[in-house]
């Protein structure tokens, strides 16, 4: 299992849409390239490293012109929202327990900053929602499956923002198995061989290719 690349690490404040450095920008373009066409791409690992990874992905998919969108999937600590200053409800979890339509949760961002070039369409984002410890009923419901179908049908890259490596493995499994590949991400001061180890393991144990290792720090 190969390390795709290395991400530096940004502040909360840092980390909205069109603002990441261009070698970030340069470094997320090389990951999009290795994933080739997949449409779904799952990003999980330790809490701060997967929501960096997902949200760079994303940025850097729209930057490239692509139709994207990043659809939060961690129930337990949902963040999106308050990273990017969205609505926090309704999400994702509204949506799944039919609170919510789908008009209702998909919150456009418009690209800023020197990186953004002449991008003209939004990153799409689909908060979680109010966090609940009914995830693995949410995500391996028919519900889930069906709004990720419906969301590779409209978009070119889907980003999942999925449960933290510490979930259980049916919250994991279940959105693996909507994805086309999975990425691990951790944070540099943790990628000890053995904790290294221990990402690979949980990684292989997940019902999709497994694309590779990014490295935050």
């Amino acid at each position: 299992m190969k390390a795709l690349a290395q991400i530096s690490v940004r502040s909360p404040g840092d980390l909205q849409p069109g603002t990441l450095r261009r070698r970030d920008l340069e470094a997320f373009g090389s990951v999009l390239a290795q994933l080739g066409t997949c449409g779904i791409v799952l990003v999980t690992g330790t809490d701060e490293s997967k929501r960096t990874c997902a949200l760079g992905l994303a940025t850097a998919a729209v930057v490239d012109g692509r139709r994207a969108a990043l659809l939060e999937c961690d129930f337990a600590k949902p963040a999106l929202a308050k990273t990017l200053s969205l609505l926090a409800e309704p999400g994702l979890h509204e949506y799944l327990r039919l609170e919510a339509e789908a008009g209702q949760i998909l919150q456009p961002v418009m690209l800023a900053g020197p990186e953004s070039g002449e991008v003209t369409a939004p990153l799409v984002c689909i908060a979680g929602g109010k966090p609940t410890s009914q995830g693995s009923t949410l995500l391996s419901s028919q519900g889930f499956r069906h709004a990720t179908s419906k969301l590779r049908a409209a978009y070119d890259l889907v980003v999942l923002d999925g449960p933290s490596l510490e979930s259980d493995a049916v919250q994991l499994s279940s959105v693996a198995a909507c994805a086309d590949a999975s990425l691990g991400c951790v944070e540099r001061t943790l990628s000890t061989r053995r904790s290294a180890r221990r990402l690979k393991r949980r990684l292989r144990q997940l019902p999709t290719r497994v694309a590779g290792l990014v490295a935050c720090g």
